[in-house]
């Protein structure tokens, strides 16, 4: 299919073809800057555990905890909630629960406007829908005026126009929904790595500070 005939194509479909668009445009705008922003915090993540756990091995709390406070990765803030308790009081499920009070604040920011991919999906395929019920109805009403000899052909021609809002609906939703999958399966590979992260720093500080007693 060349660049003529997908104009064609869309200007056959009628009115319904460019909200379809729109919702398509916005849904791939949402994807990309949902994308983009994950793999960000994917990598700062990444880089700031590399720093951040040889240090807590190490049993270097202060400085663990200054490199936290400074780093904007959404690691460095779930670790730094669970560092300054750990300062405080030292208790282990004290440093567990603000970590996990921590988790709660970063995974609504992970999901933001993801949701809305599938949602302008399901949109997406709603106005095709909508839109070739529109055509077929306006075709019947068409056909019901025009002389019998042409009303085989006349409703062929309008059916094959109708179904272009259908098809198009289709093709913009599909992309839509695995843009969705995407984002989803990369947001819960960022909420596991947290999750162990923040076990693994946990088990590090707790058994560190568990040597220290028994030595002293």
């Amino acid at each position: 299919m060349d660049f003529y005939s997908i104009i064609a194509f869309f200007q056959k479909g009628g009115a319904f073809m460019y909200p379809i668009l729109l919702v398509f445009a916005i849904g791939l705008a949402i994807s990309i800057e949902r994308w983009i922003q994950l793999v960000r915090i994917r990598s700062g993540n990444h880089k700031m555990w590399k720093q951040l756990y040889p240090l807590l091995r190490k049993g270097e709390f202060e400085k663990a905890r200054q490199m936290a406070n400074k780093d904007k990765s959404v690691i460095a803030q779930m670790l730094g909630m669970g560092l300054a308790r750990q300062g405080a009081v030292r208790r282990r499920d004290d440093i567990e629960i603000a970590m996990e009070e921590s988790m709660m604040e970063i995974i609504p920011q992970l999901e933001k406007r993801t949701p809305y991919v599938a949602l302008l999906s399901n949109i997406a395929t709603l106005l095709g829908l909508l839109g070739t019920i529109m055509g077929l109805i306006a075709a019947f009403t068409a056909v019901a005026n025009a002389n019998p000899a042409e009303k085989a052909d006349l409703l062929s021609a309008s059916i094959s126009v109708a179904m272009n809002t259908t098809a198009f609906g289709l093709m913009s939703a599909i992309p839509l929904l695995l843009f969705h999958a995407k984002l989803t399966s990369t947001t819960g590979e960022i909420v596991d790595n947290l999750e162990m992260a923040s076990i693994k720093a946990l088990n590090t500080i707790s058994n560190f500070t568990k040597r220290k007693f028994e030595k002293s």
